[in-house]
């Protein structure tokens, strides 16, 4: 026979559409409990204490909760008893005490009837999502007061930490999750629906990543920079210049790229620091497509993916420092990474055989352990610098 806790369980299950029903304005009605009715019919004792069990946490016990409706029947093993023939609840107040929802329910109604009555549009989202208005109980007055700005403001070109908005400075950056999908569903026409950054997609300003780059031709530093060849800009900044070059060697890792500021001079040449996977900064510079592209990272399964992932960009990169004969003479029996990818690569042939076994024997190495001097003497040899 069901029990108490069982109909405790099932009567929670039915209260995100109780919620739905109050959005919907709909009446309270008797709200039905189904479950296994069945009895112990070879134990007069246990048929008892399981009646006793369901009677003893139900209305007629504790003022309010499920109501048991029993109906009188002859039975085969235990003569004449009264049986449970339905369990309800009949009332909402009966229903919410039971389940101890009593004040949840009361801030539900009054933030629904707030949301509502600002944006009449938010219905559909609070009908679907009650558990989440439930969620934010206590800052509704706040994220209205956001959505109202983003509403009068839809393009504020400004910081988070510097919106004209009455709430704690960390407000919106803690509570991003749910404003967004207010957002998108009261400005839609003025979102950026293919960015997923908070700030991207709400035309706000945002901490841009930096490209880190240095200026190997000397005329060209003096002729751009004043004389400055090692500098650090915003990559909104980067897509805009307009340098006589020729070549672009980008390069995986700090440390070389710090090996990098001592290299020689080398004609129309620039180096910079790609940051391991964020290679994919450099993916919106235009002006990228009509130089030589140089690609250097470690020789490990990360090191060919990543050069996959920038050849995917500009698919004429060419990689330097990561072929077998490098790594075959300065390999240390260092381990790697495991790898999860399984996708085709952006590779050469000769490029893939030795990815493969780095894959297989999980090896790497690093470029820090490739020479300062083989590094220069491949470049004069190929007539880069």
């Amino acid at each position: 026979m069901i029990t108490p806790q069982q109909i405790k369980n099932k009567a929670e299950r039915k209260y995100i559409s109780f919620l739905q029903d109050l959005v919907k304005n709909m009446p309270f009605s008797k709200l039905v409990i189904r479950g296994d009715k069945s009895y112990t019919k070879s134990s007069l004792s246990e048929f008892e204490r399981e009646i006793q069990l369901i009677v003893s946490h139900s209305k007629e016990k504790k003022g309010f909760g499920y109501t048991v409706k029993f109906q009188r029947v002859k039975t085969k093993h235990l003569g004449i008893q009264d049986l449970p023939e339905s369990i309800y609840f009949e009332t909402e107040k009966d229903f919410l005490k039971f389940l101890g929802k009593e004040r949840e329910v009361e801030l539900f109604k009054a933030n629904m009837e707030k949301i509502m009555n600002t944006f009449p549009e938010l219905k559909e989202w609070v009908f679907k999502y009650p558990s989440r208005v439930i969620d934010y109980q206590s800052e509704w007055i706040n994220i209205l007061k956001v959505c109202q700005y983003f509403k009068q403001n839809p393009r504020p070109n400004l910081y988070i930490r510097e919106l004209p908005i009455n709430v704690h400075t960390k407000f919106v950056e803690n509570l991003q999750g749910v404003i967004r999908d207010l957002l998108d569903v009261l400005i839609p026409e003025s979102i950026n629906a293919e960015e997923k950054q908070f700030e991207k997609r709400f035309n706000l300003k945002y901490a841009e990543p930096q490209i880190r780059f240095k200026v190997l031709d000397k005329e060209i530093s003096e002729k751009c920079f004043s004389g400055v060849d090692d500098m650090a800009i915003p990559v909104s900044q980067f897509r805009t210049l307009d340098l006589p070059i020729g070549r672009v060697i980008v390069l995986e890792n700090k440390t070389t790229f710090y090996t990098a500021l001592t290299l020689p001079e080398m004609h129309k040449t620039i180096a910079l620091f790609g940051s391991g996977f964020s290679v994919s900064n450099l993916k919106v510079i235009k002006w990228f497509s009509d130089k030589e592209l140089i690609y250097w990272g470690d020789i490990d399964v990360q090191g060919f993916e990543i050069l996959s992932q920038f050849r995917s960009y500009y698919p004429s990169a060419k990689s330097i420092f990561m072929d077998k004969k490098t790594f075959e003479k300065f390999f240390e029996n260092d381990s790697g990474t495991p790898t999860n990818v399984f996708a085709k690569l952006n590779l050469t042939d000769e490029e893939q055989q030795l990815y493969d076994i780095l894959k297989i024997n999980n090896w790497r190495l690093e470029q820090e352990k490739i020479p300062f001097d083989y590094v220069n003497e491949y470049f004069k040899i190929r007539s880069i610098s």
